[in-house]
């Protein structure tokens, strides 16, 4: 599949920049993907144009042979997604949670097998309050599946997390993939690129400086 990102311009207060400039790549279906850059590069940007979050000035993006602008509802349908940070109703159990999120998408939800899947199972009447860093962010991973989703777009999946909280949301990462969901994500960790990626692209100040296998670019 094709995304092909332009140009977006954002606003904040009253100055205009330029978030993403000129950027062009494709993801291939069934790989791992990751676009690694320091924080204000222009990821979390690129990603919400993917998603249908935001929309771009100028350009096409294709996901799922579909046009992001005439056909954004579709896509929404067939992609899981995970934001940087997620805020969830305080007073709703991490099964209810689910079973509300799959009926966005008139779905119902396998809740026993969404938590098992990302260890919680021990959680489903849990309130996310009372869950650890670690705990939440694999309970987001569970969220974005409830749709069986086509491709899972991660921003940041484990900035903030401790080493170990890293490592379990990387094998959870891989256990997707290996469902053949092919997974889009954004990291400024040279190391997690490196142990989840099939392909990675340098983005710096909205470019895409090169894309190629994680291991050929530390080469060079």
């Amino acid at each position: 599949k094709t995304y092909q990102l332009p140009r977006a311009d954002r606003k904040d207060g009253q100055d205009t920049f330029e978030a993403v400039k000129g950027t062009s790549f494709s993801v291939e279906k069934g790989e791992i993907f990751g676009i690694l850059g320091p924080n204000g590069a222009g990821k979390t940007t690129t990603l919400e144009i993917i998603e249908g979050l935001n929309k771009q000035t100028s350009g096409q993006v294709v996901v799922l042979g579909l046009n992001n602008q005439t056909h954004s509802e579709e896509i929404k349908k067939r992609i899981g997604v995970q934001l940087q940070s997620s805020e969830y109703m305080s007073l709703m159990s991490l099964s209810e949670l689910l079973e509300l999120f799959a009926s966005i998408y008139n779905k119902k939800a396998n809740v026993d097998e969404l938590l098992g899947f990302v260890n919680l199972i021990d959680k489903k009447n849990a309130l996310v309050k009372d869950l650890s860093g670690g705990q939440k962010q694999r309970f987001t991973l569970a969220s974005s599946l409830v749709n069986d989703p086509e491709i899972l777009f991660l921003d940041e999946p484990t900035t903030g997390l401790d080493p170990r909280a890293r490592r379990d949301v990387w094998e959870l990462v891989r256990r997707i993939h290996e469902r053949g969901i092919t997974v889009v994500l954004t990291t400024h960790y040279m190391e997690e690129a490196e142990y989840l990626c099939n392909r990675v692209a340098i983005m710096d100040a909205g470019q895409i400086l090169a894309i190629n296998d994680p291991k050929k670019l530390i080469e060079d």
